[in-house]
């Protein structure tokens, strides 16, 4: 590891090359936080944007499909609203988004007087509750950087593409919300270069500790940058930032050793969760869903209980197009993901949990210990976990509101927690359930499909710590 705490290539401009977590990297920023605070809010009073509920009927370029009653767009690409029909036992159907184009999510960092930086985007999302959030330098589907929608073209793409492109720290696939997905994945890709990066007025350079700190503001740091973050290969910090127990803890669980179970026995654990998955989902025209009806306004659960479907109109000025109208899932409610952190043999270990979700394409992903869905009551949790989802168990570590993709949620709002727990936790847990350390859970991420898009959101926020 260099003096510096950024970064330790194996060879000259080598994929792989390896970031610490020091936190002091945040006393030699290229910008303080205070200025990146002073520059957000002039982002924001520089901005103009608008988003407006509309009626189904005034979507330009967006419409039913007569044969199958599915909403997509006229050139066929973005993504549609489908039906998806599920059978474990009783037959469940619900609206799903599908998009099967692979989108790039990435981060260029650049090293500044020995500190690595990344660069990131003050970023509007029609669906976002507060507007503009801290996104990857890049965040982009298909059809967007291929300019489907007539619009600009998307800035700094050359650096993750073509012969411009640096050197490859992090490369890989990652699926998206299962519950409202359909097989849906995206390229986490984080760049690193040597070269001058001209700076866009909507872009800033921060240290890898100062987008840790900004982590902890409510819906600031976007869900897209929390999975490209997870992704990073930290090394074992050369020293806690919290000399307490449980930063000391935490600091051996990012070691190669300590863990109560080996790799092998928690590839064993999660391919035998994969085998007991009995359910068959498919997709289905969205017409033929049923106890879900279709007004002028939106498509909603008989029940008032699940999401909706609704259209907006949007004015951005600083998006590749001006203005557009464009379908948004809306959640009803607030949803819920906690890490049950607990120290093992004086390491800190991380509860997953093997869940099912519909809409994966591997039908099995590592999830939060506790998550629930926006509309989903307590009651769902696991019964020894209950005391925990509702906070009456364990010290919060971390607690803060962050939001999931605007591009197509509307105000989905996440509480997402890591909450440690002492003694009297149970270090046997249910068959569904496994104890890992940070770094086991981070050398899983060099793959896709191991940990679902909640969890590398928690995880980004362990880094936090």
């Amino acid at each position: 590891m260099t003096e510096s705490g950024t970064a330790v290539h194996d060879g000259p401009r080598r994929a792989g090359a390896r970031l610490t977590l020091a936190s002091s990297d945040r006393d030699r920023a290229v910008m303080s936080t205070e200025d990146f605070f002073r520059w957000w809010e002039h982002r924001l009073a520089r901005g103009r944007f608008e988003v407006t509920p509309i009626p189904f009927a005034e979507l330009e370029r967006w419409g039913f499909q007569e044969q199958t009653g599915n909403l997509g767009h006229e050139s066929g690409r973005f993504f549609t609203i489908e039906g998806l029909r599920v059978e474990d036992g009783p037959t469940r159907w619900q609206p799903i988004i599908n998009q099967p184009e692979i989108g790039v999510l990435g981060i260029l960092v650049k090293e500044f007087d020995g500190v690595l930086h990344c660069l990131m985007q003050a970023k509007m999302e029609p669906g976002n509750v507060n507007t503009l959030q801290l996104s990857p330098t890049v965040q982009a589907t298909r059809s967007n950087y291929t300019q489907v929608h007539r619009g600009s073209a998307t800035r700094y793409l050359e650096y993750f593409a073509g012969p411009r492109r640096g050197d490859v720290l992090v490369d890989v696939l990652q699926s998206e919300q299962g519950a409202w997905f359909w097989h849906k994945r995206n390229r986490n890709i984080v760049v690193r270069v040597d070269d001058d990066v001209p700076l866009h007025e909507d872009f800033c350079w921060l240290t890898i500790a100062q987008v840790r700190e900004l982590m902890r503001v409510d819906n600031l740091v976007n869900m897209d940058s929390r999975t490209v973050l997870s992704c990073m290969p930290f090394v074992e910090p050369a020293a806690p930032s919290d000399p307490g127990e449980f930063g000391e803890a935490l600091a051996r669980s990012y070691a190669p050793d300590g863990s109560v179970a080996g790799t092998d026995e928690i590839l064993s654990w999660f391919t035998e969760a994969k085998t007991r998955c009995e359910w068959t989902a498919r997709l289905v025209p969205l017409s033929s869903v049923r106890d879900w009806t279709r007004t002028a306004e939106e498509i909603t659960d008989d029940r008032g209980e699940d999401f909706r479907i609704i259209a907006v109109r949007v004015a951005a000025a600083n998006r590749e197009v001006a203005g557009w109208t464009q379908p948004l899932l809306h959640p009803r409610g607030r949803g819920l993901a906690v890490f049950v952190a607990r120290r093992i043999a004086g390491v800190l270990h991380i509860l997953v949990r093997a869940r099912e979700e519909y809409g994966l394409l591997d039908c099995v992903e590592m999830a939060p210990s506790v998550q629930l869905l926006p509309g989903q009551d307590v009651s769902a949790v696991d019964p020894f976990l209950r005391d925990v989802a509702t906070g009456h168990v364990g010290r919060a570590r971390f607690d803060t509101v962050l939001s999931e993709e605007g591009g197509r949620f509307h105000h989905a709002l996440t509480r997402y927690r890591v909450v440690e727990v002492g003694s009297e936790f149970p270090v046997e847990v249910p068959p569904d359930y496994c104890w890992m350390t940070t770094r086991q859970l981070m050398d899983l991420l060099r793959h896709g499909h191991y940990l679902n898009i909640e969890a590398r959101s928690l995880l980004a926020c362990v880094h936090s710590l």
